[in-house]
C-alpha cells in the first residue's frame, strides 16, 4: 500500500486538532479530515448556557494558552473561538466536509472512507469524541405525545417555554444546567431521576476548582480518593436526599471508573432543587398525549419534553474492528496510548476526573511520540517466487 499520507486525524475539535499539532511538532506527516464546515461547530451548536467545567488554566491545548482575560470557566463561544485561533496558530488545515464512513486495516496500514474519498495512511488517529451519537430512549406512548420533545443536543435556551411545564430527562450536567436555564428564563422546570446520584461541588469553598483535586487524586484508588473528598463534598454540597434525590453508595471518583459518567458538578441546580423552584421526579414509564407518566404512577402535564440522555461515540458505525479496541458499550479500552491495533490511536476519548480538556493535552503528546517512533515499514515484505 502506498499511503497518501503517514497519519490521517479524524476529527478537527479540540482532540484532533492537539494530535495534529504534537505530529506537525515532531516532524510527521498527517492530514485532518473533519465532518463539519468547520472546527468547533458542534460547540456552537449546544445550548448556549453551556460553559467548560475545568478552569481556563487547566483547559489549554498544548502549545497555546488560553486568553488570561477569560473568566475562570471559558464559555461555549470562547471555547469555539479558542479552537479556531488554534487552528491558525498551527497552520492546520482540515479537510471540512469528509465525515469519516469506514475505517478499516489494508496492506499493512489503514484505509479510510470519507463522505469524499478514500484515504490510505500508515496510522489513523480517531478523535471523532464520546458525544458523537445522541441517545434518545424509546418511551412506550411517544408517538402519542402532543408536544415538542428534543434531546439537549438541540436545545439552545429555554425562552420558547417561558411560562411553561418543561420536563428535562436525566441529571447528569447538560440536564441540570438546561434545567437550571429554564428556571431563569420563567419556565415550570421539571427533572426526571432514574438512578442514584453523586453531586460534586464545582467549587470548593468557592474558590478552588474541583477537578483540581481530581488532579491531585486521579493516582489514588477510588475508595481512597472517595473517602478523603467526603467531608469537602458534605460540607459544600449536604445530604442530597433533603433533596428528594437517592444517593449513589460509592463516590464520585469511583462512579467516573464505574460507570464512566462524570458526576453533577453543582453550579447552582441544587440550591434550586432545594428551594423547590426545579422538581425532582422518578424515571418516566411512558409517554400520554399531554404529558408523561412516571414509573410510580403519577402523571405530569408538561408542553415539552427534552431528553438529556447522553450520547455514544458510534465507533461502530465506521470502525471495522470496533469490538477489538473497544468495549461491549463502544468506549475505547485505551485513548491516548497504542489501542491494541498497529498503528490505530484514539484520542480525547477517555473520561478524566481531571477533565477533558487536560486529557487532551496529555493525551496528544504521548500518541505523537509513539507515532515519530514506529518503525517505517510495519507490514511483512511480499514472498518471492
Amino acid at each position: 500500500m502506498t499511503p497518501d499520507t503517514g497519519t490521517l486525524v479524524v476529527g478537527a475539535s479540540a482532540a484532533g486538532l492537539a494530535a495534529a499539532s504534537q505530529l506537525r511538532g515532531r516532524g510527521q506527516d498527517f492530514e485532518i479530515v473533519e465532518a463539519e464546515d468547520m472546527v468547533g461547530k458542534p460547540w456552537r451548536r449546544r445550548y448556549e448556557r453551556l460553559h467548560l467545567h475545568t478552569p481556563r488554566w487547566n483547559s489549554s491545548l498544548p502549545g497555546l494558552p488560553m486568553p488570561r482575560e477569560w473568566d475562570r470557566y471559558p464559555a461555549r463561544d470562547q471555547v469555539a473561538a479558542y479552537l479556531e485561533s488554534y487552528r491558525r496558530h498551527f497552520d492546520l488545515r482540515p479537510h471540512f466536509g469528509q465525515r469519516a464512513t469506514r475505517i478499516e486495516r489494508a496492506g499493512g496500514g489503514w484505509e479510510t472512507t470519507t463522505s469524499k474519498r478514500t484515504w490510505r495512511s500508515r496510522n489513523v488517529v480517531v478523535a471523532t469524541g464520546l458525544t458523537t451519537v445522541p441517545v434518545r430512549p424509546e418511551w412506550p406512548g411517544l408517538d402519542r405525545f402532543g408536544h415538542t420533545i428534543i434531546h439537549s443536543s438541540d436545545y439552545r435556551n429555554g425562552e420558547p417555554w417561558r411560562g411553561r411545564p418543561v420536563l428535562v430527562v436525566g441529571f447528569g450536567n447538560s440536564g441540570c444546567e438546561i434545567a437550571l436555564d429554564l428556571v431563569e428564563r420563567g419556565a415550570s422546570a421539571h427533572l426526571s431521576v432514574r438512578s442514584p446520584v453523586n453531586v460534586i461541588p464545582r467549587d470548593v469553598l468557592g474558590m478552588i476548582p474541583v477537578l483540581q483535586l481530581g488532579v491531585l487524586m486521579r493516582h489514588l484508588p477510588t475508595r481512597v480518593a472517595d473517602a478523603l473528598a467526603w467531608p469537602i463534598v458534605r460540607l459544600s454540597v449536604g445530604d442530597v436526599r433533603t433533596a428528594g434525590l437517592v444517593k449513589l453508595p460509592y463516590g464520585a471518583m469511583t462512579q467516573i471508573a464505574r460507570d464512566r459518567r462524570i458526576p453533577l458538578l453543582d453550579s447552582g441546580p441544587m440550591a434550586r432543587i432545594r428551594a423547590g423552584h426545579i422538581a425532582v421526579h422518578g424515571a418516566v414509564d411512558h409517554l400520554i398525549e399531554n404529558g408523561v407518566v412516571f414509573a410510580d404512577g403519577s402523571t405530569l402535564a408538561v408542553d415539552a419534553v427534552i431528553m438529556a440522555t447522553g450520547y455514544r461515540s458510534g465507533l461502530e458505525a465506521f470502525l471495522v474492528d470496533w469490538r477489538e479496541v473497544c468495549d461491549e458499550a463502544g468506549f475505547p479500552l485505551r485513548s491516548g496510548a497504542p489501542s491494541g491495533l498497529e498503528g490505530l490511536y484514539f484520542c480525547g476519548m477517555y473520561i478524566s476526573p481531571a477533565g477533558m480538556f487536560r486529557e487532551i493535552g496529555l493525551e496528544a503528546p504521548r500518541i505523537a511520540a509513539h507515532i515519530a517512533t514506529r518503525p517505517v515499514t510495519d507490514a511483512p515484505e511480499p514472498a518471492t517466487a
